[in-house]
């Protein structure tokens, strides 16, 4: 027997969403004929909300609900180090840490050639925009090891190579080819910790 339409329809909206299987996207499709209809409507409208309110931060490329992030806002940061990253996630994975109080830059994915992604994808340009204009002594590769991530981190030492600025990447202690958002926090606190100079 098939599902009505309309039940069909969102179990195979759940599914988009990453991890979730057949089964989970069922059980949380019939979960929402549980909601009482003003739960309903609440829930519909911060679905419809997140794509209204959230944004790019026009300085680093992190989420924001404003015309800056709030980690651009604080003034209590390092202001001399930038961690530059792949995506937006991964900001809020070493926020969770608790323990890095710098600057980020969101690169927006990696260079992968095989994929059709190359350096005028990427955010790399504003880095350098970023790094002239802020002043900035040091940036923190805190790149997916891998071949993407080895040959982003080359490049943008090389973009660098005759500057001052110190290029560090986070230790490799992060297994090859690992996804930033299963990694524990020691793992990455150490990570940081134990970062070395890219030469």
């Amino acid at each position: 027997m098939n599902y009505p339409r309309s039940l069909q329809e969102l179990i195979d909206y759940f599914k988009l969403l990453p991890g979730v299987g057949a089964k989970t996207a069922e059980r949380y499709a019939f979960s929402m004929l549980d909601l009482d209809e003003d739960k309903l409507k609440e829930f519909s409208n911060i679905l419809y909300n997140i794509k209204q309110n959230i944004s790019n931060c026009p300085n680093c490329g992190c989420l924001t609900e404003a015309n800056k992030c709030t980690i651009c806002e604080d003034e209590s940061r390092k202001k001399d180090t930038i961690c530059v990253v792949e995506n937006q996630k991964n900001v809020f994975i070493f926020e969770k840490l608790g323990v890095f109080r710098t600057k980020y830059h969101v690169l927006g994915g990696l260079i992968s050639p095989m994929d059709g992604v190359n350096p005028d994808d990427l955010s790399i340009d504003k880095l350098i925009k970023r790094i002239k204009s802020e002043g900035i002594k040091e940036i923190i590769l805190a790149l997916r090891p891998g071949i993407e991530g080895n040959t982003t981190s080359l490049y943008i030492t090389k973009l660098l190579k005759n500057t001052n600025v110190k290029v560090t990447q986070i230790a490799q202690g992060v297994p090859i080819g690992a996804d930033m958002e299963y990694l524990d926090a020691l793992t990455l606190e150490m990570a940081l910790e134990n970062r070395s100079e890219v030469s």
